[in-house]
């Protein structure tokens, strides 16, 4: 009669089933474990070099404006730029 193949674990006999539980568990279980973490929430965007602080802002305040109009785009189902 087949039964169950053993094997000896840290000297006690665990089933072949157990041991495949196991490895499967851990397979999944590791890299979702490790994925996790904060996401920075804030874009990255690259230093705007501007030569002066006129330059700037008027560059920040054309970005803002071109977010919300991709916001209100996405919500109205329209094509991006």
């Amino acid at each position: 009669m087949g039964g169950v193949a053993m094997y000896n674990v840290f000297g006690r006999q665990v089933g072949a089933h157990w041991l495949s539980i196991a490895t499967l568990s851990a397979t999944a279980a590791i890299p979702f474990l490790m994925g996790g973490g904060k996401k920075d929430g804030a874009k990255k965007t690259p230093p705007i070099n501007a030569s002066s602080k006129d330059e700037e802002s008027f560059i920040q305040e054309f970005l803002q404006q071109i977010e919300q109009e991709d916001k209100a785009n996405k919500i109205s189902g329209k094509e991006a730029h």
